[in-house]
């Protein structure tokens, strides 16, 4: 079976109650609780790649991993645009600049990543 999100935010959840180290019950409760479907392998497969790491070191690893990614696409199209809306010089940079941008959002949709690993 495949993870989905909701296991981790389970986890998360129960970090955040003040479980420092959450087992699969924990999740199981939690998600169980919102009547989500519950699969012990998944649940147990996250909390034992999770053993012995704290939440807060994990996600900061998971930052430095995302560094690479850029900024998401929406501020680069505004920008790109707004030199465009000024109807001034500098406009030819700005058709350069869009060509670029969804070269590299093509790139970012073939990629395959493990968030945890």
């Amino acid at each position: 079976a495949a993870m989905s999100m909701k296991y981790a935010a389970a986890y998360l959840m129960a970090v955040l109650a003040g479980k420092e180290a959450p087992s699969a019950a924990d999740l199981q409760k939690i998600l169980e609780s919102v009547e989500a479907e519950y699969d012990a392998e998944v649940a147990e497969k996250l909390v034992s790649e999770l053993a012995g790491k704290t939440i807060h070191e994990v996600v900061a690893a998971g930052k430095e991993k995302l560094k690479g990614f850029g900024g998401g696409g929406g501020g680069g199209v505004a920008v790109a645009a707004a030199p465009a809306a000024g109807g001034g010089g500098g406009g030819g940079a700005a058709p350069a600049k869009e060509e670029k941008k969804v070269v590299e959002e093509e790139e970012e949709e073939e990629m395959d990543f493990d968030l945890f690993g």
